[in-house]
């Protein structure tokens, strides 16, 4: 029985998922609340200027964020209402950056040491004070600006507290929390699952995501660069995070994804942030992962059912391209350069490409809209990481867009990473 799906999104994240619904024989339409993104996935997907007004229509409604998001879905939902999001619980695990910590260390995961500030002046005193390399985390909607995060290498201090002065002068206005976090060495690792408001659907998702800018991870933080990953049901890392939070998720009714970012040492695996949302670009490259079909998945999420999820063995590699201005805010600049920008194809459609931030014209031409610059995820999957590597830089190699840029290193760094991750006993 076909389904319809109302997607709700505050920026035009998910709209690749609502169109692989509407290719799988079912119907949606799509909200997207901030104007200048109302573009995106335009000709792809039926799209709506008014969610609320579409409620007796659908069948299942999805939300893509949170910064209260939840709370909408917790509402919807208890009016019996089939909703995937989140809940307010799950909003403030996200976005209330200690809070997440303390509930980290309450459902038995390890924590890294970290202190919570709303004073510039006082958090340059906490560093000269306590000399070590500490990681800055804005709290709040100023989270979404990712270029802020910054990643100290000094061990005592210089490079964070000179960031600090910096964001105070220019950043004040913005961002009035965040957190320091000691900065531990090891392998950085998410690990994420699908969780039904009772239980998770296994199996997990093992992901490598590659946030810096440019190849090895040099430059300014981006939402992210391109991520590689891998479906696990039984290894110590699905055990040692997402599975510690099942009765946490499970007394609020959380439906979606849930995935733990972390540190992997020979002794222990650190937490350092929770999502609670689908992830970007984890969700296109997933989409290629699952051999089931999406619609059902969602709509079994949304009823609380149990579902046999089908994933493909091997590897999953996605790479991001984008266009100026990404990844700074600067819409006159992506008018000016990227802005109805046309992507071409060296050769047929090839498969593995997913729209982002694109609109589709009546004569089936792809072009750039929104205002970040954020255009494509094109995946590659096989049975090693070296073939997917390679099958999605073929596909890159396929697109011709005007100023278009990438990373070209995603999953090489599975060889150093793997064989750690192998001999400590986490995989």
């Amino acid at each position: 029985m076909p389904f319809k799906f109302l997607f709700v999104s505050y920026d035009g994240l998910i709209g690749d998922i609502a169109w692989q619904v509407t290719k799988e024989g079912h119907a949606a339409k799509y909200y997207i609340e901030h104007a200048e993104e109302r573009e995106i996935t335009a000709g792809f997907v039926p799209q709506t200027s008014d969610w609320r007004a579409e409620l007796d229509w659908a069948d299942v409604v999805v939300f893509d964020d949170v910064l209260g998001h939840g709370k909408l879905a917790a509402e919807l939902r208890a009016s019996g209402k089939l909703v995937v999001g989140g809940t307010p619980y799950s909003d403030r695990l996200e976005d209330d950056r200690g809070f997440g910590q303390s509930e980290l260390k309450a459902a038995g995961v390890n924590i890294i040491p970290q202190q919570d500030f709303t004073s510039f002046d006082d958090a340059i005193a906490f560093v000269r004070g306590s000399p070590n390399r500490y990681v800055i985390k804005p709290s709040g909607e100023a989270q979404n600006i990712k270029r802020l995060l910054f990643v100290g290498e000094e061990d005592d201090g210089r490079d964070v507290t000179q960031v600090l002065q910096d964001y105070k002068r220019a950043w004040s206005d913005k961002v009035k929390e965040f957190q320091l976090q000691r900065r531990i060495m090891g392998v950085e690792v998410a690990v994420g699952a699908f969780f039904n408001g009772k239980e998770f659907v296994l199996p997990a998702c093992v992901n490598f995501e590659h946030k810096r800018l440019f190849d090895g991870e040099i430059g300014p933080s981006t939402g992210e660069m391109g991520t590689s990953m891998f479906w696990s049901s039984t290894s110590p890392l699905v055990k040692e995070t997402v599975l510690r939070f099942t009765d946490r998720l499970a007394a609020t009714g959380f439906t979606g994804y849930f995935d733990i970012n972390c540190i992997a040492t020979g002794q222990r695996v650190v937490p350092l942030e929770a999502t609670c949302r689908f992830g970007y670009p984890t969700i296109n490259i997933q989409m290629d992962g699952v051999l089931s079909p999406w619609s059902g998945f969602l709509a079994a999420l949304a009823r609380g059912e149990p579902f046999d999820l089908r994933t493909r063995r091997g590897f999953q590699v996605g790479v991001v391209v984008a266009v100026p201005p990404y990844p700074f805010d600067d819409p006159k600049a992506f008018r000016k350069y990227s802005e109805d920008a046309v992507v071409l194809w060296r050769r047929p459609l090839p498969e593995g490409v997913h729209p982002c931030d694109v609109k589709r014209t009546p004569e089936g031409d792809w072009l750039l809209t929104g205002s970040s610059g954020y255009a494509l995820v094109v995946t590659g999957t096989a049975s090693t990481m070296l073939d997917a590597r390679r099958e999605a830089y073929s596909r890159v190699k396929a697109i011709l867009i005007p100023n278009m840029f990438y990373r070209s290193d995603i999953g090489e760094r599975w060889v150093r990473d793997g064989d750690l991750l192998q001999s400590w006993g986490w995989l």
